[in-house]
């Protein structure tokens, strides 16, 4: 077995000094190369905490992390330079010399079907033509390890099926290791090998997603494992909150 591109041993993250409560606790996760994983949780259960560790955004100050060279990141938001035009924003950071910068962005480009933009102004791009820039220039450092926080949020339903279609896709081109950060139970259930639950800090459920691809919410024991992640999360088949509605 290859070793894991991702190590965390005891990883613990506090905010406000040593004696404040965690909000990741003791933390262990071993992500394997070309593995895609999903995290779920509730809102300030730690999920961008965890991805903003593994981006090296954050320091590692209690516990072990051993992490790739390679990382990019897919923010919620494109966070585009508006006075650089599209390919530029892709090549941002690349060495190498010019004309074979440029190649390696437009290539990226057209691998989100994005061509025809390279020469675009980045206020001129529709939400969806944004988020694909960004996952252009993630995918072009050939990342050993790509992070994904709720890339498709901000998108309307139709562009956010077919973001995961073509994240789906370039996962298999490319295979880096991927955590993907999302809020959607249904999105984490198509893309994922393996589905991570953080509650209160700590991974209450590592799932591992064996169905078939390409997926469909109609494939045989999708809505099994649809049902036991809500469950986990807490909220029954209508989104709403299972513990309220007890009450």
């Amino acid at each position: 077995m290859a070793p894991s591109v991702v190590r965390l041993r005891g990883l613990t993250r506090r905010f406000q000094g040593p004696a404040a409560p965690p909000v990741l606790d003791r933390i262990d996760l071993g992500i394997a190369p070309g593995e895609f994983v999903a995290l779920l949780g509730r809102s300030g259960s730690g999920k961008t905490t965890l991805l903003r560790t593994l981006a090296g955004l954050d320091p590692v100050t209690e516990g072990e992390a051993v992490l790739p060279q390679r990382r990019a990141v897919v923010f919620q938001e494109p966070r585009l330079l508006p006075w650089k035009k599209v390919w530029h924003n892709v090549a941002l950071g690349l060495a190498g010399e010019a004309r074979a910068t440029r190649d390696k962005a437009l290539e990226a480009l057209r691998e989100v079907e994005l061509s025809h933009r390279a020469e675009a102004w980045p206020l001129t791009l529709s939400g969806g033509e944004a988020q694909r820039t960004g996952l252009a220039r993630a995918l072009v450092r050939q990342p050993e390890l790509l992070l994904l926080d709720e890339p498709f949020a901000s998108l309307d339903a139709l562009t956010r099926l077919r973001m995961q279609s073509l994240v789906a896709e370039l996962w298999q081109a490319h295979r880096p290791a991927v955590l993907l950060v999302t809020h959607d139970v249904e999105e984490a259930l198509l893309l994922a090998d393996r589905v991570l639950v953080l509650a209160n800090g700590r991974l209450a459920e590592d799932l591992p997603v064996s169905l078939p691809r390409p997926r469909r919410r109609a494939a045989e024991g999708f809505d099994m494992l649809r049902v036991r992640l809500l469950n986990i999360l807490g909220v029954d088949e209508d989104g709403h909150d299972a513990a309220a509605r007890a009450a």
